[in-house]
């Protein structure tokens, strides 16, 4: 018998956490409620759910039992109290700011972010009252200066999106805890295989589960995890109120098969990027590579402190620019011209002319993001097959 004390390993709890199939009729695939509202067995009952004095499902806007099984699951993964599915993974970063800051609040974040993320802050929540202040968090001495009596929240991606710039996760917490600032980590490139945030003092963690959760590009989702209490008002006021951006319980049973091959996956994602950024540094028509497992990574003793592994996303720039760029990602042929990441397939994107043409040229220069960049998601195929890709292509770049 299993000691008391043993506990699950990662791969385990992402196949079995929360789910006896003796307690639904011996199913061994959790159901999937497909329900808008609920009876309740008594009007007594129904109030004390509206309460919050009575656990219960009353409406599928706010909960359903199918979305918390995976907000049990990616918890336990996470290492947090409680979390909270959305419809996409802009839903869980909306959701959590519009009820976590109000106006006159001040945000300090990562010097580079996901475009979507930057529109909003932007050109969404900074045009109702909160101030928006970019700085090099790993420069700490800017981060301090940066704060000021109206700060009330650290938000960064480690790594960034699409430069791969990496954020020291403990050194942010402990700037933040002497301003008692909330720290918010995006996830999405990591994973909780590669990285957990929450463990290394982060408050909240956000992730768009889209990605490599659930692995195989075919629903939208996001989660937000953290401490009870901030999961809590995040679903009863930015989810329920403010963006009603909800996971269909569809969805959410996809996302749990996924979760099952998680860690598998990552592996392999992790192992080909490897050989790939390896492939590819060798060439003589590469300028710049950024990949956390490379030695020649100006950050890789970071990467090698904060990550398990240095995960499945490179970026890099061709010697000759935009032009060689355009022809090298029109010559692929096995890697898809795709946004998004976390595939099986391998992705090819231009972030200046797709993802990231939310900013300006301007402000892609002053937040790291080169008009040649190019930005790999590499899949799970044979690595012999990437590899001749990419060379194919590389020599069509000329």
């Amino acid at each position: 018998m299993r000691a008391a004390s043993h506990k699950p390993g990662f791969s385990t709890r992402a196949i079995h956490q929360g789910y006896d199939p003796q307690s639904h009729g011996g199913a061994l695939v959790p159901p999937v409620y497909q329900t808008a509202t609920y009876a309740f067995a008594s009007v007594e009952y129904g109030a004390a759910c509206f309460a919050g004095e009575q656990a219960g499902h009353v409406y599928s806007r706010i909960s359903n039992p199918t979305l918390a099984l995976l907000e049990q699951r990616m918890a336990s993964l996470e290492g947090a109290e409680a979390g909270l599915a959305l419809a996409s993974g802009m839903g869980a970063i909306t959701s959590t700011l519009w009820t976590l800051l109000r106006p006159g609040d001040e945000l300090i974040v990562g010097e580079t972010l996901y475009g979507c993320t930057f529109a909003f802050l932007h050109h969404g929540i900074g045009e109702f009252g909160v101030k928006i202040r970019h700085v090099d968090l790993n420069d700490l001495a800017a981060l301090e200066a940066a704060i000021t009596p109206q700060t009330r929240m650290i938000y960064f991606e480690t790594p960034a999106n699409p430069n791969m710039h990496l954020v020291d996760i403990p050194a942010v917490v402990g700037v933040a805890r002497r301003h008692e600032l909330l720290v918010t980590v995006d996830n999405t490139y990591c994973t909780p295989y590669l990285q957990r945030p929450l463990e290394l003092g982060a408050d909240l963690v956000v992730h768009s589960a889209t990605k490599y959760l659930s692995g195989h590009g075919d629903l939208t989702a996001g989660m937000v995890l953290g401490r009870r209490a901030l999961i809590e008002r995040i679903r009863l006021q930015g989810l329920k109120d403010m963006t009603g951006a909800v996971l269909s319980a569809q969805d959410a049973a996809l996302l749990m098969r996924g979760l099952k091959t998680l860690a598998l996956r990552m592996e392999r994602h992790c192992s080909n990027a490897l050989r790939v950024a390896q492939f590819l540094e060798r060439q003589a028509q590469i300028e710049v590579i950024r990949y956390p497992g490379l030695s020649s990574f100006p950050q890789f003793g970071l990467a090698q402190r904060q990550m398990r592994l240095p995960g499945g996303m490179i970026a890099f720039e061709l010697k000759g620019g935009q032009q060689a760029g355009r022809r090298f990602m029109n010559a692929l042929q096995v890697f898809s011209r795709a946004v998004s990441l976390g595939d099986a397939e391998s992705l090819a994107q231009h972030p200046a002319s797709m993802t990231h043409s939310s900013y300006t040229a301007q402000e892609r220069a002053e937040h790291g993001i080169s008009e040649g960049l190019v930005r790999l998601s590499v899949g799970l195929e044979d690595i012999e097959d990437l590899l001749a890709d990419l060379g194919q292509a590389l020599r069509a770049s000329v």
